[in-house]
């Protein structure tokens, strides 16, 4: 099966299934190593349980190896990562050289040489690739980190401190990017600490329709849907209080879920209109993750802000906020020496070279379409597995960024049915999350270098371990 992915193995090689039930998952070396994890790391963090979790030791393709030895087939790619599997030669390569002659610098202050470069890229990749002129960049160490930056910017720019966003959303756990979180069990617990300033608004879910048109895809959308989100997001923005609409184009932990065509050319006009900022939140779906560089491009919509992470490095601890010119410097002033939104490790130099070698690959290569023709057999398969038994609910997703919903004996979503699920699967081999505002969603995100024989495999288990 090495062979299956041809030239697609220049990223890190395709890997090999696992053909048996494991007998011992967590292994006795991974269970020694909860017992330490769980006495000195707050019980909040690490999820323990008797089948749950491996420790990594290494991985490469879209293989994971853990402490016991013992080797997994990975559709998460480390939470969406891993775009183009684990361990490229070419960015393990970079990421030695770079470590050998500077890995840190100060960012703010004294950049590495790298740093400019990155922003340049990015420029391209965006704001100049949609034809709306340069972007300019404020680099992250995390997506949340981006998220608040582009808050920070819209706030400066229009001097309105509202957000207009959207349920089931994720941004991020820091305090701004969690106000703006639409997901009840990261916020009730903070409530009382956190800011005003976020309205939710539906995100409109053909699925699970919240305006009551429920079971349709998102291509058979009702007019009456769109009219009834229109009325109530217009009564909101003429009162002139909102500088942002923050929104993610395609929903990642809220379960995979696609809006309507409607959507994103609606929020777009609805910010022109009102002069708010439209912020597209594309860490989890940018670089080609559903099938396109960028999930907006589906559309033909562009942002004002975008925040991007996750492949943007391929596995360094780096994001960023990218704006177009005009409203970075309507926000922003000229530094005089002291930077009002910065950090000890903006711009690392580890990070941004991770970073350029990772835009590199993910642009040598016509990934997007690969990316296309792989959801498409991934979508067939869990079409299969779908109707094959009463407990599957509804297929969401685009390109290898897709999720199925599972549900107990009454049709209700089941989250501890799912959660068993998760942890039989990783008996077999595979590696899954779950994910959902249900927590009912089985997500499958794997590496592009995944092989169809191995999305195969992985669906069979699923369904054998479903059963």
């Amino acid at each position: 099966m090495d062979g299956a992915c041809g030239k697609w193995g220049m990223a890190g090689g395709c890997g090999t299934v696992l053909p048996e039930l494991l007998t011992s998952i967590p292994g006795p070396r991974s269970r020694e190593l909860a017992v330490e994890l769980r006495a000195h790391e707050s019980r909040n963090v690490t999820y323990v349980s008797p089948g749950f979790p491996v420790f990594w030791e290494r991985a490469q393709g879209t293989n994971v190896w853990d402490a016991d030895g013992n080797r997994f087939l990975d559709l998460t790619s480390g939470f969406g990562v891993a775009s183009l599997g684990y361990a490229p030669e070419r960015m393990v390569a970079a990421m030695r050289d770079q470590a050998g002659r500077l890995y840190h610098a100060m960012g703010d202050v004294h950049p590495g040489v790298d740093k400019p470069a990155l922003c340049r890229r990015l420029s391209q990749l965006t704001f100049e690739a949609w034809g709306r002129g340069p972007g300019k960049t404020i680099l992250t160490n995390s997506g949340s980190e981006a998220v608040e930056a582009a808050l920070k910017t819209a706030w400066l720019a229009t001097r309105r401190r509202g957000v207009l966003a959207f349920t089931g959303g994720y941004h991020g756990l820091g305090y701004g990017a969690l106000t703006v979180t639409g997901r009840h069990l990261f916020r009730d617990p903070f409530a009382a600490q956190l800011a005003d300033f976020a309205t939710f608004f539906p995100f409109p879910n053909c699925q699970h329709c919240p305006f009551g048109a429920t079971g349709r895809e998102p291509s058979a959308c009702l007019p009456d849907c769109m009219n009834a989100f229109l009325a109530q997001v217009e009564a909101l923005l003429k009162k002139r209080t909102i500088g942002a609409i923050l929104v993610e184009p395609v929903q990642g932990r809220g379960g995979e879920v696609v809006p309507p065509n409607w959507f994103l050319p609606l929020l777009r006009s609805l910010a022109d209109s009102s002069g708010a900022l439209l912020i597209f939140d594309e860490i989890y779906t940018g670089f080609h993750r559903t099938g396109r560089r960028f999930a907006c491009d589906r559309w033909g919509t562009t942002p004002d802000i975008v925040c991007l992470g996750k492949a943007l490095t391929g596995g360094f601890p780096l994001a960023a906020c990218v704006g177009t010119a005009r409203a970075m410097d309507a926000a922003w002033p000229e530094s005089t020496g002291e930077a009002l939104h910065t950090s000890t490790f903006l711009g690392n130099p580890l990070g941004c070279r991770m970073a350029l070698e990772s835009l590199d690959l993910l642009e040598s290569e016509p990934w997007s379409e690969r990316v296309e023709a792989l959801g498409n057999h991934l979508e067939a398969g869990l079409r299969r597995l779908q109707g094959g038994s009463k407990r599957w609910g509804w297929i969401r997703g685009l390109g290898l960024m897709r999720g199925i919903e599972l549900l107990d004996g009454a049709g209700q979503p089941d989250a501890a049915g799912t959660g068993r699920l998760v942890e039989a699967m990783l008996a077999r081999g595979i590696i899954l999350l779950s994910g959902g505002t249900e927590q009912n969603v089985v997500s499958l995100t794997p590496p592009f270098t995944i092989s169809e024989e191995e999305i195969d495999f992985a669906l069979r288990q699923l369904g054998e371990a479903s059963e």
